[in-house]
């Protein structure tokens, strides 16, 4: 199964949006509160400099922000994550 990592803040509506998403679609996911400069520090070094959130990433790849997860989504590549 696909490991799906969510960096997020818990003011942040697009976080909202993304992880409403993955539960919804029955997709398991690990969220890291980016909150503390240094685990956002972290995490933008990851992210190639994106310091915005979400940061999304599957199976160690940058997928990117809320508005590629959702194209995954529509795109139908969501569906081969999910529990069953």
């Amino acid at each position: 199964m696909a490991r799906v990592e969510l960096y997020s803040t818990p003011s942040c509506g697009a976080c909202i949006v993304a992880k409403k998403l993955l539960h919804n679609r029955g997709v398991p996911f690990t969220e890291i509160d980016v909150s503390d400069r240094l685990l956002r520090d972290a995490m933008a070094e990851r992210a190639k400099g994106d310091r915005s959130v979400p940061q999304i990433f599957i199976d160690e790849k940058h997928v990117g922000g809320c508005d590629e997860l959702i194209e995954l989504d529509f795109a139908g590549k969501l569906e081969a994550l999910r529990v069953l």
